[in-house]
């Protein structure tokens, strides 16, 4: 399985004095199994992009494919395209509407045409799977929590079992605990249902934590496309269009201009820890000085 885009482009009003091009000749592929995220400054193309994955928006030129079939051909089941190919949306909570928790995670398998056994049953695992507990499934969701919201929301895609859950900026206004929660949430799910996950996020830090890949979008194109090693190791063209390298590898880079022997392509806290402590045993068996980092 997997989502294409072969030269797509998008153009708000177009042929008016507001034409304007969100996206621009766009080629990229997204492969079963993958991790990405997806990192740019505010108007760069980001949710754009994404909407185009699952059909809601289309493109005003170029073709969008699932398993390389255009997904705009006459007659193709987008409704159905929908189910393989989730989209939670930034704050997903204003989604919410039905009077219950488990009422409104059993609308996507209910549009599927499920039974309501079936439907309960897809319910239950994905809130389990979302780590909602068990005695707040009757509850309305307008009284839970930001976080908890979230994990609502996120059910609800993942009851209709798709392929792809793609998420634009899930974390946005939550608390470092709930953003943590909600992120380690969806690497386990990547782990355990083999779900492909594409994550849109403004945090280089979550960026450089969870995915695989990163693809950073720039004006309507795609200016890196690799592991998040190899792009923040553009971390000063990532700064000329507005972005930044998570924390860590600006400190290796000081470390590194202070002599201490570190692997400046290091992005995590666990990385970083590893690098250094074994820079500092490297110049005790050496017998010298540690760096003097201010």
């Amino acid at each position: 399985m997997s989502l294409k885009l072969e030269d797509v482009t998008y153009t708000y009003s177009p042929g008016t004095a507001y034409e304007m091009h969100a996206l621009e000749h766009i080629n990229l592929e997204f492969p079963n199994g993958q991790f990405v995220g997806i990192i740019g400054h505010t108007g760069s193309g980001k949710s754009t992009l994404v909407q185009h994955l699952n059909g809601l928006i289309r493109p005003t030129a170029g073709r969008v494919l699932y398993n390389g079939e255009d997904i705009w051909k006459e007659g193709y089941p987008l409704r159905e395209l929908r189910s393989h190919v989730g989209l939670v949306f930034q704050y997903p909570e204003h989604q919410l509407f039905e009077t219950d928790v488990i009422t409104d995670v059993c609308f996507g398998p209910k549009n599927q045409g499920l039974s309501s056994e079936e439907c309960r049953k897809r319910a239950e695992e994905a809130l389990d799977h979302v780590g909602f507990p068990k005695e707040m499934y009757e509850k309305s969701p307008f009284e839970l929590s930001g976080g908890q919201k979230r994990r609502v929301a996120i059910a609800g895609v993942l009851a209709m079992n798709p392929d792809f859950l793609v998420l634009d900026e899930p974390t946005a206004g939550l608390d470092p605990k709930g953003r943590d929660e909600i992120l380690d949430q969806l690497v386990l799910l990547h782990k355990t249902r083999g779900i492909s996950v594409v994550l849109v996020s403004h945090s280089m830090e979550d960026i450089a934590k969870y995915v695989e890949r990163i693809i950073v979008m720039n004006h309507g194109h795609v200016a890196f496309d690799d592991t998040p090693k190899k792009v923040f190791a553009h971390y000063k063209e990532l700064e000329k269009i507005g972005l930044a390298a998570p924390q860590m590898t600006y400190i290796m880079h000081a470390l590194k201009e202070h002599g201490m022997d570190v692997d400046v392509t290091a992005t995590t806290v666990e990385e970083a820890r590893d690098t250094i402590l074994a820079a500092l045993e490297s110049q005790k068996k050496n017998g010298k000085k540690g760096a003097e980092v201010c």
